[in-house]
């Protein structure tokens, strides 16, 4: 009955919850919930990444400039996993205010050099991000790629597993899918989660542009409510060039960070005409009264693969 009731505001059940791992991995086909942003999921595969958390930096590390100019803890990596998720479609409406459904674009090799392709339903998801659950529904998620990537088999936990179409898309794609480095920092409450990728290289007026993608995430750990006003980046090229772009919020948007709507996740695209960079910053919020101040962005390098590889001809299955 709820089903035929789309304006009432009736709740369904959608699965049973598990104890969230506190060791180990998920696998894929693993039902969850977003812990943040609420939108139910299903696990591609895990990647492992490099978090470089500057809120745990070694206390009695003096500050450094690093070639980018920019006064930092040295930071040293750890390994954390994070996971390549389909969206539920059903719940893209209720999120897109929050978090970009299209994270995941491709520099597609055609030729325009400045195409960009973008999947709808792909995120990054942070282990800790994910409440799992389980569900008896063989089609528990809504997205055009689920039945082309896995299929049921109720012999198997969680009962959902990887088709080869699964396998020979993640093989393809892993140089623009696989994540690398992931940046965290914290300013006054508000952190700021960077994920860089390189997307590669074309070939542009007798010169080389090298391509790079980065999603960012901002999160309200107080019970403030703020808004993101403006955005001020450096980026600096290994041909030795430094810009600065300031702007009015982040993609045509200034988000306000609350209690109950605490996270905005966004991405975009940079290039250079160098194969490696910098990029670093700040963000503008104000407070209710008026008041304003600044949130550090982490800085990351930008760095090309170095076995160049070809971008996928468009996105075929």
């Amino acid at each position: 009955a709820a089903r035929n009731r789309p304006e009432g505001k009736v709740l369904e059940t959608v699965g049973v919850f598990e104890a969230p791992k506190q060791h180990g991995k998920y696998e894929t086909g693993q039902l969850f919930l977003h812990s943040v942003f609420g939108y139910r999921g299903i696990v591609l595969f895990p990647w492992q990444a490099r978090l470089y958390d500057r809120d745990v930096a070694s206390p009695v590390t003096e500050k450094s400039e690093n070639v980018a100019g920019h006064g930092s803890k040295e930071v040293k990596g750890k390994t954390h996993t994070y996971y390549q998720v389909l969206i539920d479609a059903r719940d893209c409406p209720h999120i897109s205010q929050r978090s970009q459904t299209e994270a995941v674009t491709f520099l597609a090799n055609h030729d325009d050099s400045r195409a960009l392709y973008a999947i709808p339903g792909l995120d990054y998801v942070s282990h800790e991000d994910i409440l799992p659950y389980s569900s008896t529904d063989q089609v528990p998620i809504q997205h055009e790629l689920f039945e082309r990537f896995l299929m049921y088999d109720q012999t198997k936990v969680p009962p959902f597993v990887a088709r080869d179409t699964l396998c020979a898309w993640q093989e393809k794609n892993h140089p623009w899918l696989e994540l690398s480095d992931v940046h965290r920092e914290t300013t006054e409450n508000i952190r700021v989660t960077v994920i860089p990728f390189y997307m590669g290289m074309r070939e542009a007026q007798n010169s080389h542009v090298y391509w790079w993608r980065y999603c960012i995430r901002l999160e309200n750990l107080d019970s403030e409510v703020v808004q993101l006003r403006e955005r001020h980046w450096r980026i600096f090229s290994l041909s030795g060039t430094l810009e600065t772009v300031r702007g009015r919020g982040v993609v045509g948007r200034e988000p306000v960070l609350s209690k109950e709507q605490p996270a905005f996740q966004y991405s975009s695209h940079v290039s250079l005409q160098a194969s490696s960079g910098h990029m670093w910053g700040t963000f503008r919020f104000e407070r209710p009264d008026g008041s304003h101040f600044d949130v550090r962005i982490p800085p990351f390098s930008l760095e090309s693969n170095k076995d160049e590889k070809t971008p996928p001809s468009g996105l075929h299955w």
